[in-house]
């Protein structure tokens, strides 16, 4: 999340010194589509869920982005009793209106707490009613999409087989031709048949509760809940939490069983009776989804690559914790490239040729800013411009553990600033052309369409950033990168993102994300 939310900031023209030489800001507001999964899911709803905040904004704020405790343990300002028998009675609600539970409702409610500035973290928020924001609805934010896959209890998820499922204000379903589908989200919940709804059903409403779709797309930290139950073998639980608490989510845990632990169910299965010769779903009374990650594409690619939305350049983040030192190895969008190839599950999509890992690191392309795509003559279908943004140490070690409980504001900025230097090579001081060539990657398909002739400054652009089909698979050698620049010492780290006319005080966090012009 927070390595994202860096990289949002310095797009975003509302951020402080995003609009100085060097930077990137308004790119945000240029955008039509931006997606996020898992960490990346976070930032994403978080963002929309409170009136399309700024990044600065959120972490300014006193109510939301404040990570310092644990997610066991919750907001200072709730006690932990209060804390956790909200999360419980809301959960409990569910259960009394005749839905099946699942360990996400629990994770869902603990993020709700974390990410949405409302009372108990907005029990009665929707993901749907995003679409009654005013910035939403006029047009003047970028179309958000949450991602999920497709998983039966027991079942391994695998790139080339996985259902991807898109989450909308909209709708929720899948292109894929497993599903090619999709219904309201606002009414998800209802029993429809074969995409109608009979008469004899009711038409439900509040069945996608924020949290839970936030918590659907990162049902992979399903595990943090899971601490409470086996908390007397690890050190993850505080202390002061209740032991009925423990105790009754205990029981709430086993009775839901090991098979489940990622699942997060969406029963009454909106897709029953839906594209039977296609969707292996659609006999099952149950919808069951987990982490959009789980198929190795951490990086939301996805909904970005249905050639009849027409996108020309998807500028990606990866921040994904590959190598042994955990950061990217490009593992993500090779994932992506390799389910492009399958055609029987990737139909109407498209996606450039990339090489494996060890020539991801071997030429060092997880290090840098890397165009893939750049000549739509030399693809086999047609795929928009991947600008490909890794992880990497400008100024800060962000390769932070994926399931570290808590983090403390000093580090929290850091890892922004961190991201937003990734996003600008910190303000061009890595390659004072950066946001020309930004600027060119965003033109290249139009240069085509046009028949265009592509200016000097351009050409040269696409010489020093697009990969040019190089290979390098030979075994490649541990990677452990070195600062950029002069590192932050968290300690001081608030003080120096406030004196940094450049780069002001923002926040990151693991995640994926993807935003598309």
């Amino acid at each position: 999340m927070l390595n994202g939310a860096g990289a949002i900031a310095a797009w975003d023209s509302r951020s402080d010194g995003s609009q100085t030489a060097g930077n990137l800001g308004g790119l945000l507001q240029s955008a039509t589509y931006l997606s996020g999964l898992s960490g990346g899911g976070w930032l994403v709803g978080s963002i929309y869920t409170n009136n399309f905040t700024s990044v600065q904004d959120a972490v300014n704020s006193p109510s939301i982005w404040m990570f310092d405790d644990s997610i066991l343990k919750g907001p200072e300002k709730y006690s932990l009793l209060q804390y956790y028998r909200n999360i419980l009675d809301a959960v409990d609600g569910k259960d009394q209106a005749g839905y099946d539970r699942s360990i996400t409702d629990y994770w869902g409610r603990m993020l709700s707490y974390q990410l949405i500035d409302a009372t108990d973290g907005g029990p009665g928020f929707t993901f749907s009613s995003i679409a009654d924001d005013e910035g939403f609805s006029s047009g003047k934010t970028p179309l958000p999409f949450l991602i999920a896959d497709g998983r039966a209890p027991g079942q391994k998820v695998i790139s080339s087989n996985s259902t991807i499922f898109e989450f909308t204000p909209w709708e929720l379903g899948s292109s894929d031709p497993t599903l090619d589908g999709f219904v309201p989200l606002r009414y998800v919940g209802s029993k429809f048949n074969n995409g109608t709804l009979p008469s004899s059903e009711k038409c439900i409403e509040g069945f996608d509760n924020a949290g839970f779709v936030m918590g659907t797309s990162s049902s992979l930290f399903n595990q943090i809940v899971l601490y409470l139950k086996d908390n007397a073998s690890n050190n993850y639980v505080p202390a002061d939490v209740p032991k009925f608490i423990i105790d009754a989510l205990t029981t709430v845990l086993k009775a839901l069983g090991d098979t489940s632990n990622d699942i997060a169910d969406w029963t009454p299965n909106p897709f029953k009776g839906w594209n039977a010769a296609n969707n292996p779903g659609a006999g099952s009374e149950r919808l069951t989804l987990v982490d959009g990650g789980e198929d190795l594409q951490n990086v939301p690619y996805h909904p970005h690559l249905l050639r009849d939305r027409e996108v020309d350049v998807v500028f990606s983040v990866d921040s994904s914790a590959d190598t042994e030192t955990s950061w990217p190895d490009g593992a993500s969008a090779i994932a992506t490239y390799e389910r492009s190839l399958q055609k029987n599950i990737s139909a109407g999509t498209g996606f450039p040729a990339v090489p494996g890992k060890d020539t991801f690191l071997n030429l060092g392309l997880n290090t840098k800013p890397v165009f893939f795509g750049c000549n739509s003559t030399n693809l086999t279908s047609p795929s928009p411009l991947i600008v490909y943004l890794p992880n990497y140490p400008y100024i800060y070690a962000s390769n932070i553990s994926t399931f570290q409980m808590a983090i403390k504001s000093g580090q929290r900025d850091a890892i922004i600033q961190n991201g937003w230097a990734v996003a600008t090579q910190l303000n061009a001081t890595r390659d004072a052309d950066w946001p020309v060539c930004v600027g060119c990657a965003m033109l290249s398909r139009s240069f085509e369409r046009t028949k265009t002739a592509v200016p000097d400054k351009c050409q040269q652009c696409f010489t020093r950033y697009c990969w040019d089909g190089s290979l390098n698979e030979t075994k490649a050698a541990p990677y452990d990168p070195k600062y950029f620049s002069t590192p932050i010492e968290v300690k001081s780290a608030a003080s120096a993102v406030l004196g940094s006319a450049a780069m002001p005080m923002f926040f990151a966090f693991i995640a994926g994300l993807a935003f598309v012009i």
